[in-house]
C-alpha cells in the first residue's frame, strides 16, 4: 500500500467503498487491544532484527525500524498517541505511527507476519506476563495463609460440614487446607505460563511465509522456548489463553470460598475473626455497621471470572480452522479476568495477613456444640459395641443433653450406664478438647504432631515456591 492516509486502511487496495460507519464500530478492536503495545512493539523490534539478519531489510533500515519503534512506545507510555476507529487494531495504529515518523522503510516491517501471527504472539506474551505475576501474587497468599496457621497452632475451633458443627479442629489445620488450595493454583499456573512458550509469529496467515525466516532466533529473543511446529495451529490455538482462564476459574472458586468463610466468621453470630478496617465499609444509615464489602466483592467477582471463562470456551467451540473474526473477542475476556485478580490476589493476601482470630469465642463455638459426640462414640467402638449402636446410643444421649440444656461431660456415670453398661470413668477424658485432638493421629489430620508436620511440608513447599516465583521475574 502506497498512501498512508488517515483514511486509508491497509488492506483497501481490494475495495472500491470504504468500511460502513457501523461496521468500523463493530470491527475495531483497539478501544481494548492498545494493552498488547509493548509486546507487539518488542516482538516487531524481533521480527525486524531477523528480516535484516536475512537481507529482507538494510542494517540502517532496521536501526530506523528500531529507533521509531522506541519513539511510537514512548508516545504511548506519555499519553500523546491517540487512537482512531480507523486504526482498526494497536497492530495496524503502531505501524501507521510508525510509517509517519520514518517513512518507506517503516511499510518493510509487515514482511513475512501477519496480523493473525502478530496477535497470537502479543497475547501470548501478555498472558505469560501475567501468569508471572499471579504466581507472585499467590507466594504472599501463601505466606499469610502460612504465618496465620503458625500463629493458630494452639487455637481450637468446632470444624463444619453442611454449617453444622461437626468435629474440633485446629486454627492451623483448617487455614492449611486454604494453603493447600492455593498452592495448587499456583501449579495451575505455572501449567498455564507453559502453555505460552510455543512462538506464532513467523506463521503468517495460516499457510507460513515465503522467506527463510529465522523463527527459531525471534523465538529466543522473545522468551519463547520454541517456535510452533504447525503454522495453521499456530494462528488458531488459543489454548494458552483458555489454560489461563481455567486456572484463573479455580483460583476465584477458592478465593470466593475463603471470602465467604470470612464474611460468616466476621458476623456477631459467629465472632471468630475481626478483619481490619482497611478491607471493610461502613452504612449510610446505620453508625453501628461494620461490612466485610471486599470479601462480598470478590466473592461476587469470581461469578466473572467463571464467565469469561464460559465465553472463550464458547467463542472458541466450533470454529473452523484457521483464524477468525471471532477470535478478536478473545482478548476481552482475558483483559477482564487479569484486572481481577491483578486487585483480588494482592488484597487478599494482606487482608489474610491482618486477620485478628478470637481463640476464646472458636474455643466456647467448640465446646457448645456437641462436637466431640463422634469421639463419644468411638469410646463405645473401642469397647467392644458396633460402631452403628455407638451411633444411636451417643445420639439419644445429645438429644438428652439437648432437653436438659448440658454437655455431654455433665452427664452422671449413672446417666450414662442407664445407655450402655460399658461406660466407665476414663469416658471423662474422652470429651476434653485436647484430648480429642490429640487421638486425631492419622496423616493429614487434625492432632497437633500432625499439624506440626504440615507446617513443616507447608513451609518447605512455600520456599520453592518463592524460589520459583523470584527465578520468573529475572
Amino acid at each position: 500500500m502506497e498512501s498512508s492516509d488517515n483514511n486509508d486502511f491497509f488492506w483497501s487496495g481490494r475495495f472500491e467503498k470504504p468500511p460502513h460507519e457501523l461496521f468500523q464500530q463493530l470491527n475495531a478492536s483497539i478501544t481494548y487491544d492498545w494493552r498488547l503495545a509493548p509486546y507487539d512493539i518488542q516482538a516487531s523490534i524481533a521480527h525486524a532484527r531477523m528480516l535484516s539478519a536475512i537481507g529482507v531489510l538494510t542494517t540502517e533500515e532496521f536501526g530506523e525500524i528500531e529507533l521509531g519503534l522506541g519513539q511510537v512506545m514512548a508516545e504511548m507510555a506519555q499519553g500523546d498517541l491517540a487512537f482512531e476507529l480507523a486504526d482498526e487494531d494497536i497492530h495496524t495504529a503502531i505501524e501507521k505511527r510508525l510509517i509517519e515518523k520514518i517513512g518507506d522503510a517503516g511499510k518493510k516491517l509487515h514482511t513475512a507476519r501477519s496480523r493473525n501471527d502478530q496477535v497470537a504472539t502479543d497475547l501470548a506474551m501478555f498472558v505469560r506476563d501475567q501468569c508471572r505475576q499471579h504466581l507472585s501474587d499467590l507466594v504472599l497468599l501463601l505466606e499469610s495463609l502460612y504465618n496465620q496457621a503458625k500463629a493458630g497452632v494452639d487455637v481450637i475451633l468446632p470444624g463444619y460440614t453442611h454449617l453444622q458443627r461437626a468435629q474440633p479442629l485446629l486454627l492451623s489445620h483448617h487455614l492449611l487446607a486454604y494453603f493447600e488450595m492455593f498452592r495448587r493454583d499456583f501449579s495451575r499456573f505455572g501449567r498455564a505460563l507453559g502453555a505460552t512458550l510455543s512462538m506464532p509469529l513467523g506463521a503468517g496467515a495460516l499457510a507460513g511465509v515465503n522467506y527463510h525466516v529465522k523463527r527459531s532466533d525471534v523465538a529466543k529473543e522473545l522468551g519463547f522456548e520454541q517456535p510452533g511446529a504447525n503454522s495453521i495451529d499456530d494462528v488458531a490455538n488459543r489454548d494458552f489463553a483458555l489454560d489461563y482462564l481455567a486456572a484463573a476459574v479455580n483460583l476465584s472458586i477458592h478465593l470466593s470460598r475463603l471470602a465467604a468463610e470470612l464474611i460468616l466468621w466476621s458476623s456477631q453470630e459467629f465472632d471468630f475473626v475481626e478483619i481490619s478496617d482497611a478491607f471493610t465499609s461502613g452504612s449510610s444509615i446505620m453508625p453501628q455497621k461494620k461490612n466485610p464489602d471486599a470479601c462480598e466483592l470478590i466473592r461476587a467477582r469470581s461469578a466473572r471470572v467463571a464467565a469469561n471463562y464460559q465465553g472463550l470456551a464458547s467463542l472458541l467451540s466450533s470454529l473452523p480452522l484457521a483464524y477468525n473474526k471471532d477470535m478478536q473477542e478473545d482478548k476481552m475476556y482475558v483483559f477482564d479476568t487479569v484486572d481481577i485478580l491483578l486487585i483480588a490476589l494482592p488484597l487478599t493476601a494482606e487482608m489474610v495477613e491482618t486477620l485478628k482470630f478470637n481463640a476464646a469465642r472458636m474455643r466456647a463455638a467448640a465446646e457448645e456444640s456437641f462436637a466431640l459426640a463422634t469421639d463419644a462414640a468411638d469410646y463405645l467402638a473401642a469397647r467392644g459395641v458396633p460402631f452403628r449402636d455407638a451411633h444411636r446410643i451417643i445420639g439419644r444421649l445429645v438429644r438428652k443433653c439437648i432437653d436438659e440444656k448440658k454437655k455431654l461431660g455433665d452427664l452422671t456415670l449413672a446417666e450414662l450406664r442407664l445407655e450402655s453398661p460399658k461406660f466407665d470413668d476414663s469416658f471423662f477424658q474422652v470429651v476434653d478438647l485436647e484430648a480429642s485432638l490429640e487421638r486425631k493421629i492419622s496423616e493429614g489430620g487434625t492432632g497437633p504432631a500432625r499439624v506440626a508436620a504440615q507446617l513443616e511440608l507447608a513451609a518447605n513447599r512455600l520456599a520453592e515456591m518463592r524460589r520459583v516465583a523470584e527465578a520468573l521475574r529475572q
